[in-house]
């Protein structure tokens, strides 16, 4: 099998979090995407920033885990920045929600900017798609709110499918 083709059935991970009730609704399994653009001022992950590092996690043994523990309402894609991985996300996604899970997925790019790449990335698309609800955003510092559901500043939306697409018939106008 060539390089290209197995490497895209893996995805470079930061971390895992098994079980958290932090990052979405519900009991959720984390993965900490390994590389991200933003590189936001203080950032909670800032060892996911770089492109190296971290370890290789196959899909299929993702999604092992994911089916071992059936307390779970699904599948947290954080970061570093998950839309860089979209394609090898996107199989993640899909099999989880086969499972009958949901996903989140948090993006230091707003909503608007990640409609305007995928409009150019069939993978970016699909993992929009596939995302239940978005977190949005980058993280910005001097918003800090510790009483915010599910995210660290002020500026960044819980965006479900139904408030996506109301913003995207709205920009249409």
């Amino acid at each position: 099998m060539p390089a290209e083709v197995m490497l895209k059935q893996y995805v470079r991970l930061s971390g895992i979090a098994d079980e958290s009730i932090v990052d979405g609704p519900g009991l959720r399994y984390v993965l900490f995407t390994q590389g991200c653009p933003h590189r936001c001022p203080g950032c909670h992950n800032p060892q996911t920033h770089s492109y190296e590092g971290g370890f290789f996690l196959s899909v299929a043994e993702i999604l092992s885990q994911v089916r071992e523990n059936p307390l779970l309402s699904g599948i947290t894609l954080s970061g570093g920045e998950p839309f860089l991985q979209a394609e090898q996300l996107c199989a993640v996604a899909e099999g989880v929600r086969g499972m009958g899970k949901n996903v989140v997925t948090y993006s230091g790019y707003t909503f608007e900017q990640l409609w305007l790449l995928a409009r150019g990335d069939l993978w970016k698309k699909r993992l929009l798609e596939f995302t239940d609800i978005l977190v949005d955003g980058p993280y910005v510092e001097a918003l800090r709110d510790l009483e915010l559901r599910f995210r660290g500043s002020s500026n960044q939306r819980l965006l479900d499918r139904q408030e996506r697409a109301d913003l995207l018939a709205s920009l249409a106008q």
